[in-house]
């Protein structure tokens, strides 16, 4: 016990000159984050030391092993040596006097909690926030549902839409709030300097029809083709499997029940049926396979013969996106400019003639990358290793192992983990954006915030604007803002509300995937130490949103939301049915879960249990617990 006190009082030495050192930057904190600003100081101070050993000495006597002690660190090792002093020296009673209020960490979490994302709905204290589709700026019956459904925070991503669609959205909310009776904050997240793919060379012009065939080989559903006028094209009225425009004047002519004839881009001899006309065009259906590319001649066929002079050629069609298959050891050569990408060359036995070329969005890639350095481009579905940097071209060896070829596309992410690339958080059009979100938004997310002074230069915009100051989220995305965390927390302090978000999509692929839950962890811990709430982002139910059913994965994650304050939903169709099942599992897991802490209510399972059957065939008899819970399908 000697040894373990002398252990824990070097400890809580070293906490208070750590706060010592720091006295000038707490002088800058808001006076709401003080006391956290104190304790998350203390906290790094804590975890400088492996505190293993001494954990594991203090569950073998009996006390608190530090486990949980984020939230009130300097009381918890007091509490500890208090116990400790008073067990070596019982005549000490000024030791064991010594009171602490342990609830004052998580008061102080739930009021900043409060100051952020507005107060908590009724049974669940985690916040769900959901990304705007850009329909919801012209469907206000989805704003309603969503808010119906227990939406807290509306998130609305500045790098889509424009300010007059954000307006738009945020007016939905509004009504939406009055209809319910429910308020909502305003979300707003600045687009940040995402390093993404350039522009690619278009593919082919050429459309392809099939008609869907069983096992056999049968047409059980012809294609259906809409056939619209080429100089005022019209959506067709149902999903199509192809689109063509022609000449009105041709198309005004069709009949239903006509043959139209047609050599396709094979040299195969095609034809379709039409089976309807309407004034804005014609439905006709194919049971037979086609490649229509434009200019490709139609002619009527009635009654078996061929119309005379009754033909015409078909308009231009859109060309298919551009992307460049890849496959480990392929070569890419990411440009400095932003001349269309294309895939590579090959001779005719598939030897490559020229690499695969692709532009990027950010040139400083090229001053900061060095060779040896790994590349990640799409989420990290192709990886690669840096072979050469020059001052305009970064050579790439594809590594990552893949059963087929993966296409590569315009637009995409490009992720550099170990490279130090120093490009400011804040881009001309966030800047630009700013003026919109300091006058609508609650809050605004800073994206790719890396140091310290990325806070700081958005903190100065916002200071520049005047008026109303919304609140900050560090959105941690990157390795280098992982690692810069505690010095942005100080930063971002400064001001009376602040947040974080964990951007898992870039972050996973920054970290290695399989370091993602330590990293995810770690910055719950800091930021619980801070006082400072948490919003869980990317990918949560996002199956369920977008195909309309969750994984079994999927639903452990989510509930694993709970350790933070906050859950974000990405957009899709079935966004509605994830609110819900949100919702829902938030409630449930609220008995069983606190962050880091189990709640022990009582569980059905062992009052159903072999063994109190047993005891009860024996006569003996078990307390009942208070809080019986009713069965699975109902609430947990």
């Amino acid at each position: 016990m000697e040894r373990i006190v002398a252990e824990l009082a070097e400890i809580r030495a070293d906490m208070l000159s750590s706060e010592s050192r720091a006295q000038r930057r707490l002088e800058e904190i808001h006076a709401n984050h003080r006391e956290s600003a104190r304790n998350l100081i203390h906290y790094l101070a804590l975890r400088r030391r492996d505190v293993r050993p001494l954990q594991r000495s203090l569950a073998a006597l009996g006390l608190s092993s530090l486990g949980r002690s984020e939230s009130n660190v300097l009381a918890s090792i007091d509490v500890i040596l208090g116990v400790l002093t008073h067990l070596l020296q019982p005549d000490c009673v000024e030791s064991s006097n010594v009171s602490h209020d342990f609830s004052r960490g998580e008061r102080l979490l739930a009021e900043h909690t409060s100051a952020l994302l507005g107060p908590a709905p009724a049974e669940r204290s985690v916040r769900i926030m959901v990304t705007m589709p850009s329909e919801a700026a012209d469907d206000y019956l989805l704003v309603h549902q969503l808010l119906q459904q227990g939406m807290d925070c509306m998130r609305i991503n500045c790098a889509h839409d424009d300010d007059a669609a954000w307006m738009r959205m945020i007016e939905n909310l509004r009504r939406a709030e009055q209809s319910l009776g429910r308020s909502c904050r305003v979300f707003m997240d600045l687009a940040g300097p995402k390093l993404r793919t350039g522009p690619i060379e278009p593919g082919p012009a050429v459309v392809k029809v099939r008609p869907e065939r069983n096992a056999y080989g049968r047409v059980i559903a012809p294609a259906r083709i809409w056939l619209s006028p080429e100089d005022a094209p019209c959506e067709p009225p149902s999903a199509a499997s192809a689109r063509l425009p022609v000449p009105a004047s041709w198309l005004l002519r069709l009949r239903a029940g006509e043959r139209v004839a047609f050599t396709d881009a094979r040299g195969s001899k095609r034809s379709f049926t039409v089976v309807d006309t309407t004034d804005r065009g014609c439905w006709a259906e194919a049971d037979r396979t086609a490649y229509i590319v434009s200019d490709t001649r139609l002619r009527r066929v009635g009654h078996g013969r061929r119309i005379g002079g009754d033909e015409c050629r078909v308009g231009t069609l859109p060309s298919r996106e551009g992307v460049i298959a890849l496959k480990k050891d392929d070569l890419l050569i990411v440009t400095r400019d932003l001349a269309p990408g294309r895939p590579a060359v090959r001779d005719s036995a598939g030897a490559i003639l020229s690499p695969a070329t692709i532009g990027c969005t950010i040139p400083e890639l090229f001053d900061h990358a060095h060779a040896g350095e790994p590349i990640w481009f799409d989420d990290g579905k192709i990886g690669g290793v840096i072979e050469s940097v020059t001052a305009t071209r970064v050579r790439v060896r594809v590594t990552q192992d893949h059963l087929t070829a993966v296409n590569l596309r315009a637009d995409k992410g490009i992720n550099l983990p170990e490279s130090d690339l120093h490009i400011a958080a804040l881009t001309d059009k966030d800047i630009e954006d700013l003026s919109f979100v300091a006058r609508h938004a609650d809050i605004v997310g800073l994206s790719f915030a890396n140091s310290a002074q990325d806070v700081a230069s958005l903190q100065q915009q916002l200071e520049s604007m005047g008026g109303r100051q919304p609140a900050i989220v560090l959105k941690i995305e990157t390795r280098r803002g992982f690692e810069s965390l505690p010095d942005m927390l100080l930063t971002a302090m400064r001001a009376s509300r602040c947040g974080v978000m964990i951007a898992r999509g870039d972050l996973a692929v920054e970290c290695r995937f399989e370091r993602l839950a330590e990293v995810q962890e770690e910055i719950l811990w800091l930021c619980e130490a801070a006082h400072v709430p948490v919003i869980w982002a990317t990918q949560v139910l996002e199956t369920l949103a977008k195909e309309g059913r969750p994984s079994r994965a999927e639903i452990t994650d989510a509930a694993a939301g709970l350790r933070a304050e906050c859950v974000m939903l990405n957009k899709g169709p079935y966004v509605l049915s994830a609110v819900r099942a949100l919702d829902d599992i938030l409630r449930r897991m609220r008995a069983h879960q606190a962050k880091k802490r189990s709640m022990l209510r009582a569980l059905r399972l062992a009052q159903a249990s072999p063994i109190e059957s047993e005891m009860a065939a024996a006569g003996q008899t078990l307390e009942p617990a208070a809080t019986a819970r009713p069965q699975i399908d109902g609430a947990s």
